[in-house]
């Protein structure tokens, strides 16, 4: 039995300190993911604590099968469309979304990559786009993913397969034009 198991066992028979314990684990990822899907850092925080009172609020209503992490995902979710309805804005750019250095919180860490991965993923589908973010954003297995969307696995790794293949044909003429201007043929043809 993992640690996340024993603790929802006690949140199941009335522990709050172990609902503590669970959200302190929890939290960094589930951060994260609401970083991806609203406009700003405060709206995320905000979205993240409302996805931990929703889940402690409706936990009754929880079935413990070893999927813990994919029904607070899907809460996650929820909560992050039921936000940006509230607050329609522009998506971040790279430049508002600068992380003060003080702030602490170890979700933060990998703020730039995670908002480069959102940029690079822009252009997919969001059926696709959900998968990529959940897969190479907050490593969750297929299985995990395919929970969280309610899809089935064959579903999810379809359309992970085709969003790569998007992301890798929209990422080759870059990559061509960039080994164009790096090498330099001389008289004959041949690269300098």
């Amino acid at each position: 039995m993992t640690r996340e198991d024993e603790l929802i066992q006690k949140i199941g028979q009335g522990d709050l300190g172990a609902a503590d314990e669970l959200i302190a684990i929890l939290y960094p990822e589930i951060l994260r993911y609401c970083l991806w899907h609203t406009p700003d850092r405060f709206l995320a925080e905000d979205a993240a604590q409302e996805t931990f009172l929703k889940a402690i609020r409706y936990f009754d209503r929880y079935t413990h099968r070893g999927k813990f992490k994919a029904f607070l995902y899907r809460i996650a979710a929820n909560t992050c469309i039921d936000m940006q309805r509230k607050n329609c804005r522009a998506d971040i750019s790279l430049e508002e979304s600068a992380v003060d250095p003080a702030y602490a919180e170890p979700a933060f860490e990998t703020v730039q990559s995670d908002v480069a991965l959102r940029q690079l993923v822009g252009s997919l589908p969001e059926s696709q786009r959900e998968i990529v973010l959940l897969r190479f954003g907050q490593d969750l297995t297929m299985r995990e993913i395919a929970e969280v969307l309610k899809l089935p696995l064959r579903t999810v790794q379809s359309r992970l397969r085709s969003a790569l293949k998007k992301l890798k044909r929209e990422m080759a003429p870059s990559e061509k034009e960039t080994a164009h201007k790096i090498r330099k043929p001389d008289e004959k043809g041949d690269p300098a």
